[in-house]
């Protein structure tokens, strides 16, 4: 899952200032190019057979994103964007499997985004996304309870053992029924929250367990994925210090059984390679005046994007080690590592992108920096760190003239 902020070239009327083409503020063709280019890159280092995307202006950026990753060996066939509004961002998907079927959910609100709902064929097997973007923390909770509503109404109409996840930037913390419960700015709702009370993410004012889920017969409760990672490690923005889960993946009890799509345990987390930080800080897309200004052509988003595995093999605990062999490997594969050493002084941008995470940007990065005298050296460029400098040494040498 990934929020790009992502505007094409035109002029449609409904645009953010900041992204209507050639003023002031810098959004133009090259400028564009370059977040193309970083956002694709992204996409390309996860992997994944299927991409939920927030803040897509249009189907034009859409497919324009959809050939920049063509251009990185990457192809998604499949594509859908929810665009029956003329809002000004809007929910989409890339997909390497089939779409049978897309419909988007209207909220009870004239100025909210439609919720895009997604049936995929899985190798014959039916999976559908709820993909959302729920209205920021500008506006109080009963803003957000209306896609709540709309979700819940969905899901009701579904059969219990239905495969069905609800993805995508919620502007809700995982527990925000926490987390607001102070705010009286946010909290205007006696307490009441459309990710925890509304959707059923938590029972008796505690989180919904995997047990909790599996034992309703039908799909009252639903299990937030953020409860599989480490409390210190539940956040997927960072802005100044400031940590919060606003971006979630929540899943049904239908994905826990021996039928259809299964969820891989505990394959959930955020995607959080050196280059998408820029010190301590998410490294977002750079505009001047705190974000208010002229485009830099620098950085990526404000969000970490989030991730999960899925199967068609039934369903294990990962902690049940008499049957943990049996789960097939996860459709999000790592690229493969190149062929033998690669010299760090010759060596080209595809065949640098061949090593687990070197995207496009980090490569053209590497290129520019050139000659190295030592593969230590790699250390100095922008957006390699200790960890990624770890990953990317194995493959690396350099040759003598």
């Amino acid at each position: 899952m990934r929020k790009s902020h992502l505007f094409d070239l035109s002029m449609e009327g409904t645009e953010y200032p900041e992204y209507i083409p050639n003023t002031g503020y810098g959004w133009t063709k090259d400028i564009a190019n370059i977040k193309y280019t970083n956002i694709a890159g992204v996409i390309k280092d996860m992997g994944g057979d299927v991409v939920a995307l927030q803040e897509v202006e249009s189907k034009k950026a859409l497919i324009t994103l959809r050939d920049r990753l063509k251009d990185f060996g990457v192809d998604y066939p499949y594509l859908k964007i929810a665009d029956s509004m003329a809002t000004s961002v809007k929910c989409a998907i890339l997909s390497k499997f089939p779409i049978v079927e897309k419909e988007e959910i209207p909220v009870d609100n004239k100025v909210a985004r439609n919720i895009l709902k997604i049936t995929l064929d899985v190798d014959g097997n039916r999976f559908i996304l709820f993909i959302n973007h729920w209205k920021s923390k500008q506006g109080p909770e009963s803003m957000r309870i209306g896609y709540a509503k709309a979700l819940r109404r969905e899901i009701d109409k579904l059969k219990g053992d239905v495969d069905f996840i609800l993805i995508g930037d919620f502007n809700s913390n995982y527990n925000e029924y926490k987390t607001f419960r102070n705010s009286g700015r946010l909290n205007d709702t006696n307490g009441i929250t459309g990710i925890n009370h509304v959707l059923g993410t938590i029972k008796d004012s505690e989180m919904v367990n995997e047990k909790i889920l599996t034992k309703q017969a039908a799909n009252e409760y639903l299990y937030n994925l953020w409860l599989e990672v480490s409390k210190t490690g539940r956040w997927s923005y960072n802005f100044f210090g400031e940590k919060g889960s606003p971006d979630n993946i929540i899943v049904s009890k239908g994905l826990y059984n021996d039928k259809g799509i299964s969820y891989i345990d505990n394959s959930f987390n955020k995607f959080q390679p050196d280059y998408l930080f820029k010190g301590k800080a998410v490294y977002r897309w750079q505009m001047v005046e705190s974000g208010r200004g002229k485009h830099l052509g620098e950085g990526y988003s404000d969000h970490l994007p989030i991730f999960a595995y899925f199967s068609t093999e039934p369903f294990r605990f990962k902690n049940n080690d008499t049957v943990s062999n049996d789960i097939v490997p996860p459709k999000l594969e790592k690229p493969e590592s190149p062929q033998g050493l690669l010299d760090l002084n010759s060596a080209s941008k595809e065949e640098l992108m061949t090593i687990n995470g070197i995207g496009p940007v980090l490569s053209a990065r590497i290129i520019a920096e050139r000659p190295y005298r030592s593969v230590d050296d790699l250390l100095k460029v922008k957006g390699i760190g200790p960890k990624t400098f770890e990953n990317i040494q194995p493959y690396i040498v350099i040759r003598p003239e």
